[in-house]
């Protein structure tokens, strides 16, 4: 949303997406409600029908523009301050344009889904299909056709990554018009998607699981609660009995639970600290 100038803050954003009420410009409170629809129907839209594509544009824009989900009319150009930086199709070529994008799309079988999906985005921008929300439409496409490759992609966040590189995003796309070859997009595209996905992938980076951490897992379960070597199992389904007598051993050898009974009755306790 930051990308297209929305005023409402990361904390509000949050606000609108669990639905709770938020202070702020109607509009922007309706982009985000838009996004959040949009985003979640994403899996149900294929990339290469026209239709779909239509009535994405339709989610997105739904109340922030009269044409929402039809393809624009008349002539459009792209400012950047008083100067024009780019001068779409005319509006009746629009829908032929996108037909033969989409075309492409699914008829290309030697293009890397990863480099396609950049050239789509940047072909969208070009042919500007729509009155406005071009910029959400084609970030959206890009995502969409991602996912379809790989479903980690549906959590890559790659708009961030261009939200932080704003400034080379619209001017490598400002270059690539200039030339007639979208190249210079679909290497910063490449660029983005990988430090996204080197953000993701040390977020979902697993953690080496060790005793103590199994330890520490099972004090936030029992609390102060007695419990049994069968109890401590059941948190950690997985887990050998075993396993489960060396952890409890080590936990009462390292002064972290104290042991009560014997063999069937032994019961177990953490210490507080």
């Amino acid at each position: 949303m930051a990308i297209e100038g929305n005023a409402l803050t990361e904390d509000q954003i949050t606000a609108v997406l669990d639905g709770r009420r938020v202070s702020g410009p109607s509009r922007d409170i309706l982009e985000v409600q838009n996004a959040l629809n949009a985003y979640e129907r994403l899996s149900q839209w294929q990339s290469t029908c026209c239709r779909d594509l239509l009535e994405a544009h339709e989610v997105l824009m739904t109340g922030l523009l009269k044409e929402a989900g039809d393809w624009r009319r008349g002539k459009v150009g792209v400012l950047s301050g008083s100067r024009v930086t780019h001068v779409a199709p005319p509006d009746q070529l629009v829908a032929g344009r996108i037909s033969d994008l989409l075309r492409f799309l699914e008829s290309d079988a030697q293009t890397h889904p990863v480099a396609l999906a950049a050239v789509v985005h940047y072909e969208l921008e070009f042919i500007h299909p729509f009155e406005d929300g071009n910029g959400r439409i084609g970030r959206l496409w890009h995502s969409l056709i991602l996912s379809q490759y790989h479903p980690l992609f549906l959590h890559v966040p790659i708009e961030s990554v261009i939200r932080e590189r704003q400034v080379e995003y619209y001017a490598v796309l400002r270059a690539c018009d200039q030339s007639g070859r979208s190249t210079r997009f679909v290497d910063f595209c490449l660029s983005a998607t990988l430090d996204a996905l080197k953000w993701t992938l040390a977020e979902i980076s697993p953690t080496t699981v060790t005793p103590f951490s199994r330890l520490a897992t099972a004090r936030e379960h029992f609390g102060t609660a007695t419990f049994s070597r069968k109890d401590y199992c059941q948190v950690f389904p997985s887990l050998s009995t075993a396993t489960a007598s060396r952890d409890l051993r080590k936990a009462v050898d390292e002064g972290l639970a104290s042991k009560s009974g014997q063999r069937a009755l032994t019961r177990y306790a953490f210490i507080n600290r």
